[in-house]
């Protein structure tokens, strides 16, 4: 009678599973970013040199600024300047938003009528926009409203149509509008078609798809691009100076043309346009975060 004996193999497979250290008894070592710390350093040093060259270089003439910073013709010329890019970004996007609703349109009519104002408005330097709008009187004296070719009813001189203020709104809203529209469209596509199957296929009616599921969608895309064109639209409206319309850059000039004192004049538009345009990003973020609710990761 014979036996047979089992040999272990546990040596030869390898050491026991008690020797082989697992995840959490491994050295944690962080990682180094020593040329970060390199960067932060000299981008430190620089905007020290800044803050220095500021403080000490007496060409910046800092109490001929503070002089003229809060002053009851800078707030006046201030408040042109909000007024400006108020009316020209309603009055803007409203457009923008028909404008884009044709180019989104099943019409072929519709969309080359749109296409064709978007081409001719972004084509156009704004500054020679705004000119033609306030020459206008020089070329067409008189406007009319009949029948084509026919009699007129009713005709008006076009000198006091609008002022310049009111040229300078209706310029630039004409050409927010054509940007608008490319945003608003931009954010329409964006969503996606199979939502709008689901919510046919529910029943939903269909303003209330565009206004309870795309709209909201939409905004996310929409708002970051449209922040921008408000905030360059600020800005912009200092290109009415040629107009003679006294919002800040204009008066700002009108001072130092004045006083000689040219820089410290346009550091008062400068940090007036960034205290503005700093509230505005502030209002974006905001807005931005409450249209990104249950997206945000």
């Amino acid at each position: 009678m014979s036996t047979t004996s089992v040999t272990s193999v546990s040596g030869a497979s390898g050491p026991p599973a008690s020797a082989v250290p697992l995840d959490a008894d491994l050295p944690v070592v962080a990682r180094r970013h020593p040329w970060r710390w390199v960067g932060v350093a000299v981008v430190l040093v620089l905007v020290a040199m800044f803050v220095h060259g500021l403080a000490t270089n007496p060409g910046w003439d800092w109490p001929t600024f503070f002089q003229f910073f809060a002053t009851r013709t800078i707030f006046s010329a201030l408040w042109v300047t909000v007024q400006l890019t108020v009316y020209g970004t309603v009055l803007g996007f409203m457009l923008g938003a028909v404008l884009a609703s044709m180019r989104l349109s099943s019409s072929p009519f519709l969309q080359v009528v749109a296409w064709g104002y978007i081409w001719a408005f972004r084509s156009i330097p704004l500054i020679v926009q705004l000119l033609f709008w306030f020459n206008i009187a020089y070329l067409y004296k008189e406007l009319s409203i009949g029948i084509p070719f026919g009699p007129e009813f009713v005709h008006f001189s076009t000198n006091n149509l609008f002022g310049p203020l009111g040229a300078a709104v209706l310029g630039l809203a004409l050409h927010q509008a054509a940007y608008a529209a490319e945003i608003i469209r931009g954010g329409i596509i964006s969503v996606d078609a199979g939502q709008l199957e689901a919510a046919a296929a529910l029943g939903i009616p269909r303003i209330r798809q565009f206004f309870r599921i795309v709209l909201p969608q939409a905004m996310r895309s929409i708002l970051p691009n449209g922040a921008n064109e408000v905030i360059s639209l600020f800005k912009g409206t200092s290109i009415v100076s040629v107009m003679a319309i006294p919002e800040l850059f204009y008066q700002v000039q009108v001072i130092y043309g004045r006083n000689s004192r040219v820089v410290p004049l346009l550091m008062v538009a400068t940090v007036w346009y960034i205290v503005l345009t700093t509230l505005l990003s502030i209002v974006q973020y905001y807005v931005e975060r409450r249209f990104a609710r249950g997206t945000t990761r």
